[in-house]
């Protein structure tokens, strides 16, 4: 299967296996890892198996982050896109089996409107070609950027609830209430 979106500035689509630097830029950073755990990882092995789960998903379940690219200079900057949690393993909020959107950026392209952008196309997409009834999104308190993307695109607030000692905003929004 493959996937591929595009906005004015970016160009989403499936990770592969060239991605695998862009990967390991990302998901090294200590800043990127501030609200996510703060766990980056170290090696070149470690994003091989960040993007081979993606890959896996596409498979598994038939959506996945998608990889985020800069039409203007054709650079990885991150992801962007739709998971869907199956299971206990990924239970959130007392939630199993569903959709969440999310994204992550390399800091320097943090601050231009990305977020927002890939954001708003994925949750299009999710609604319109994947037929999804609900979208989810979940984001640390303190990551203000993250909450404002997720307000923005237009989740609604539902609940704070704990994750691994943090305080985590859940939102939602529904088919009929997309606009």
């Amino acid at each position: 299967m493959k996937f591929y979106l595009e906005t004015e500035r970016l160009i989403l689509r499936e990770v592969l296996d060239t991605d695998i630097e862009g990967m390991f830029t990302l998901d090294s950073n200590v800043e990127v890892h501030k609200y996510l755990g703060k766990k980056p990882i170290k090696s070149l092995e470690q994003a091989k198996k960040n993007l081979n789960f993606i890959r896996q998903q596409y498979q598994e379940l038939g959506i996945g982050r998608f990889a985020c690219i800069e039409k203007s200079t054709g650079d990885f900057i991150g992801w962007s896109g739709l998971k869907l949690n199956v299971g206990e393993k990924e239970a959130l909020n007392g939630f199993t089996d569903f959709v969440d959107i999310g994204y992550r950026f390399i800091p320097k392209y943090w601050g231009k409107g990305y977020g927002y952008e890939s954001a708003k196309a994925c949750l299009e997409y999710g609604f319109t070609t994947m037929k999804y009834n609900t979208i989810y999104g979940a984001a640390d308190i303190e990551n203000i950027g993250s909450n404002k993307i997720l307000q923005k695109i237009g989740l609604q607030f539902v609940n704070e609830f704990e994750f691994k000692g943090v305080d985590v905003n859940w939102y939602e929004l529904t088919k009929e209430n997309y606009e």
